[in-house]
C-alpha cells in the first residue's frame, strides 16, 4: 500500500473510530503539581496562574480569553536536550529548532504500576526492561517508552503526587543503567507519569539524574506527568508527544496523545 492510502486510510479509521485518540496529559491550572527545587536554589517555577482578559463583559462583550504564568515545565510536559547541562550543545536541542517529525512514534509502555504501588522508590533495571521484551517485543529505533506507574492517580493531591518526606521525594523511576540500555536501542525518547523522567531518589544515584543526563546527552526527549497509560496496549499505539515552539525553549507543557486501534 502506498504512503498515500496509508494515510488516507488513517483518517478513514479516525473518522470512524476504529483508531480512537487517548489524551494522555493532566490538567493545568493552579493545582497542578509542579517540581520544587530544594531551598539552596535561588529559583523555583511558579504555580501556574490563570488571569482572565474578558469573558462577554466590558473588558470584551464578544470574546473571552486569558492570560498565564507558567513554567516550562509544567504538568504534562516536554523535556528537550538543552534542558540539561549535558545537552547544552545542540543547536537542535531546544523546543523551536528541534526535528518535529521525531515526537510522533510507535509507543512501548511498560507497565510497572503494580510494583510501583508496592514500592514507591521502586527502580526499573535492563533486566525489567528484556523481560518486557521478551513477553512483548523488542523496543525499536525511533520508538518512545514509557513507563506505567499509574502516577497520575494522585495528581489531585499535590503532596500524593511528589510524596516528600524528610528524606526526599519518593517516585519510582529507572536505574542509569536502565536508560543506558534503551538508549542502545535508538529510542526517541523516556517517559513517565511522576513529577519529572527520574525516579524521587535519583539525585543520590550515579550519576545524579541518569535519565536527563543520558537522555539529553544522546539528543533525545524526556516526558513527564504523562496521564491515562492504562488505556494504551503494551503495542501498537503511536504516541504524539510535541511541545510548543518556544524560541529557545528548554521545554513546554504539552497535550501528549497517542492514537490507539479500538
Amino acid at each position: 500500500m502506498s504512503a498515500e492510502n496509508l494515510v488516507k486510510e488513517l483518517g478513514a479509521k479516525l473518522l470512524s473510530g476504529e483508531v480512537k485518540v487517548v489524551d494522555l496529559s493532566g490538567s493545568l491550572g493552579p493545582d497542578t503539581p509542579i517540581l520544587q527545587l530544594p531551598p539552596d536554589f535561588a529559583k523555583n517555577t511558579p504555580k501556574v496562574e490563570i488571569h482572565k482578559i474578558s469573558e462577554y463583559d466590558q473588558d470584551g462583550p464578544f470574546f473571552a480569553w486569558n492570560w498565564m504564568v507558567l513554567g516550562e515545565h509544567s504538568g504534562t510536559h516536554f523535556d528537550a536536550p538543552h534542558h540539561w547541562v549535558t545537552g547544552k550543545d545542540y543547536e537542535e536541542g531546544y523546543t523551536d529548532t528541534l526535528e518535529l517529525q521525531r515526537t510522533v512514534a510507535p509507543v512501548n509502555v511498560l507497565d510497572f504500576s503494580k510494583e510501583s504501588a508496592e514500592d514507591a522508590d521502586f527502580l526499573l533495571t535492563p533486566e525489567h526492561v528484556k523481560a518486557w521484551e521478551e513477553q512483548h517485543g523488542e523496543i525499536g529505533e525511533g520508538e518512545w517508552v514509557v513507563m506505567r506507574t499509574d502516577w497520575d492517580k494522585r495528581a489531585d493531591d499535590e503532596a500524593a503526587f511528589l510524596n516528600a518526606d524528610e528524606n526526599g521525594p519518593h517516585s519510582p523511576g529507572p536505574t542509569p543503567e536502565c536508560i543506558e540500555y534503551l538508549l542502545s536501542k535508538k529510542i526517541v525518547g523516556w517517559g513517565t507519569q511522576c513529577i519529572g523522567t527520574d525516579a524521587g531518589c535519583a539525585g543520590g544515584l550515579e550519576p545524579p539524574f541518569p535519565a536527563h543526563n543520558f537522555l539529553h546527552r544522546d539528543n533525545c526527549f524526556g516526558l513527564a506527568s504523562l496521564a491515562n497509560l492504562d488505556q494504551l496496549p503494551p503495542k501498537g499505539a503511536v504516541m504524539v508527544a510535541a511541545p510548543l515552539k518556544i524560541r529557545r525553549g528548554t521545554g513546554s507543557p504539552i497535550r501528549a496523545m497517542a492514537l490507539v486501534p479500538a
